[in-house]
């Protein structure tokens, strides 16, 4: 596991996970950092973010204890993806605004997930989270 120093039991998985300060998924890393709640980035662009390296989510990468998905894809791309992400066995995914999908939605809940539609920066400002 990359991220074997990330032990929480709110260890956050950020799909859609990039660079450009002006995108909703950069803030919530920055907020994610800032709440102390550690997070793993994972898209298709590389970099880094609040020190921690972008994985690369084409490569499916194994990874344990995930609590919280939080979704900054849209449904669009999130087909590919959908399997993955399920198999990964998180307490709960968050459908961000925009990122909302009923297929998704309902195989995860038919998974035993909580799915919620949600804004993770809202929900960490007020607490929430």
């Amino acid at each position: 596991m990359e991220a074997g120093k990330k032990m929480s039991e709110k260890l956050t998985l950020i799909v859609g996970a990039t660079t450009n300060p002006s995108r909703y998924a950069y803030f919530a890393a920055s907020r994610l950092d800032n709440a102390g709640v550690p997070f793993i980035p994972i898209g298709i662009k590389s970099g880094e973010v609040f020190g921690e390296k972008i994985l690369d989510l084409r490569t499916k990468p194994d990874l344990e204890n995930i609590h919280t998905i939080t979704l900054y894809i849209g449904a669009v791309n999130q087909a590919e993806w959908l399997d993955y992400l399920i198999s990964l066995h998180p307490k709960r995914i968050i459908f961000n605004p925009g990122t909302e999908n009923p297929l998704f939605f309902q195989r995860a809940k038919a998974a035993g997930i909580e799915a919620i539609h949600a804004c993770t920066l809202v929900m960490l400002s007020s607490h929430q989270y």
